[in-house]
């Protein structure tokens, strides 16, 4: 006689595959140095730290419900910290992209006691004029440049490493690194309690609220470690550039429309989405890129689609098509069949 065993599992078949894989493609990455060119790296280096700002705004956005359009006031503001601490401080560039980030949290605290009075439309709109506010702020900074900017002295580059094709190497492997350790940051956070009520927080807040979960204090502690990694991310990207301006660390198109578009069309509210939509994002703009001002409108174009035919995006058609779970989050139960020998 057979009768059906259930099992309840975190894991999968397919998840253990991808973990194998994902450390096989993990190692090649990491041995980059001795097989891609210089341009190749930049290239890659650039993929990852955009993957790692489109991980952190879908946390915000896709778990947490807070769409925010400002989140380049972070990635400027880690950027114009690197510059202060290297220059002013003393500070080793790697000890002071640690530093921006903990400054990045600190300032993200009275900014989100302000903008948390905000629901929907106006939040976003809040975080944009928050956004603006630290534009004009460092523009005013005379020390660094005010509004044409400044760029990091020669002995500060040096001191990552003497020779130009080592810094190179150090640029891209902190870009890797960024990369992985935030997505397997946002993963931890995401199977930790923390994340279970964040995930009740954006399936349904009165719900969630009536089981006791502090709403406000989950996502203000999404917020903070957010723009705290955001800021450490922006301390990384201008540490590649060399030079920074307001107009440049402080771009919207740049550091948050693009980022949007990454995780829109990959999937929001999953951790593979960021992945695909980068992959996509890079994909088009290397191909498209010479086009001028209509590779923007074909990246428009590319977004409405989606939107309309994919509204859970690239991943959200893969994985209803094919039942497909590479990060595993939610329990899973498996039936088996077992004979018991009647």
């Amino acid at each position: 006689m057979n009768l059906n065993t259930y099992t309840v599992s975190r894991s999968s078949k397919t998840a253990r595959i991808a973990a194998i894989l994902s450390a096989v493609v993990l190692i090649i990455l990491i041995a980059a140095p001795w097989w891609a060119g210089r341009a190749d790296m930049r290239l890659m280096g650039e993929l990852f730290l955009y993957l790692a700002l489109a991980t952190l705004w879908n946390l915000m956005a896709g778990y947490a419900g807070l769409v925010s359009v400002g989140q380049q006031a972070y990635v400027g503001f880690g950027g114009y910290m690197l510059f202060a601490l290297t220059m002013f401080a003393g500070l080793h560039p790697i000890a002071a992209i640690l530093a921006a980030g903990l400054l990045g949290a600190l300032a993200s605290i009275p900014v989100a006691v302000l903008i948390f009075r905000l629901r929907g439309a106006y939040f976003a709109i809040g975080t944009w004029v928050i956004a603006e506010v630290f534009r004009l702020g460092f523009a005013q900074v005379s020390a660094l440049g005010g509004g044409s900017g400044s760029s990091l002295p020669v002995a500060i580059v040096k001191s990552l490493a003497s020779k130009r094709a080592m810094r190179g190497s150090l640029s891209y492997w902190l870009a890797l690194g960024a990369a992985v350790v935030v997505i397997a940051a946002v993963y931890a956070f995401l199977r930790s309690r923390k994340g279970l009520a964040l995930t009740a927080i954006r399936d349904n807040e009165l719900a969630a609220s009536s089981l006791g979960i502090d709403i406000w204090r989950t996502k203000f502690t999404v917020y903070v470690v957010t723009s705290a990694l955001t800021a450490m991310v922006g301390a990384l990207i201008f540490l590649q550039k060399l030079r920074i301006s307001p107009d440049a660390a402080f771009s919207v198109n740049d550091w948050t429309a693009f980022v949007i578009f990454i995780v829109v069309i990959g999937g929001i509210g999953t951790i593979e989405g960021p992945i695909i939509g980068t992959l996509v994002f890079f994909a088009l703009r290397e191909t498209l890129a010479d086009l001028g001002t209509t590779y923007l409108i074909v990246l428009g174009v590319v977004a409405i689609v989606i939107m309309l035919r994919a509204p859970r995006g690239i991943w959200g058609v893969i994985r209803n098509r094919f039942d497909l779970q590479l990060f595993p989050l939610g329990y899973r139960v498996n039936a088996s069949n077992k004979d018991n020998g009647t």
